[in-house]
């Protein structure tokens, strides 16, 4: 009989020294308001599936969608202010 066995040491022996950087967490800080957006969004659009959108739904989608927007033209002025010298 031969025996399974799981490849979890090997898949998990580098975490100790794979931690995101600094800059790595900075730019995630940076993005969060974008990713929450993008959540919300996606709560409000799970909501409607399994029933027929009412018109508040359909006014929490709108809502949802012109905030992920407003996120990433704010996320990508600030990008193309870093790009340009500006203050990050």
């Amino acid at each position: 009989m031969s025996h399974i066995v799981t490849v979890q040491d090997a898949v998990t022996a580098f975490a100790d020294f794979m931690e995101p950087t600094a800059a790595e967490l900075d730019a995630i800080e940076l993005e969060m308001p974008a990713i929450l957006a993008d959540v919300e969004l996606l709560d409000a659009q799970i909501i409607t599936l399994d029933r027929t959108p009412t018109e508040l739904d359909a006014r929490r989608i709108r809502r949802a969608r012109r905030r992920v927007l407003a996120e990433r033209q704010a996320l990508a002025n600030h990008a193309a202010e870093a790009g340009r010298g500006g203050v990050a």
